[in-house]
């Protein structure tokens, strides 16, 4: 009698971990960057000023959010790797 049991398909769990933290990412990137402005408490500041002082905060923002993107993804890579070379025993 042969056994004709179907290899177990390989759960890619990780997989979609990875691809939902990349999406939260992203979507943390848009909300950042398209955030509204409000101009109403600008104190001696001017209109213009005011708009500049708020798109170089939004500029900083999004530019810290991507290097914490960076390191998520690179802490992610490095547990990856080790749970591979921890499985492959």
């Amino acid at each position: 009698m042969t056994d004709t049991t179907q290899p177990r398909k390989k759960r890619r769990v990780f997989l979609w971990f990875f691809l939902a933290v990349q999406a939260l990412f992203v979507i943390w990137i848009i909300t950042g960057a398209t955030g509204g402005h409000d101009y109403s408490d600008c104190g001696s500041l001017t209109h213009q000023q005011c708009a500049d002082a708020q798109d170089v905060g939004t500029g900083i923002g999004v530019v810290l959010i991507v290097v914490f993107w960076c390191v998520v993804d690179f802490l992610l890579a490095v547990i990856y790797g080790i749970y591979r070379l921890a499985k492959r025993t």
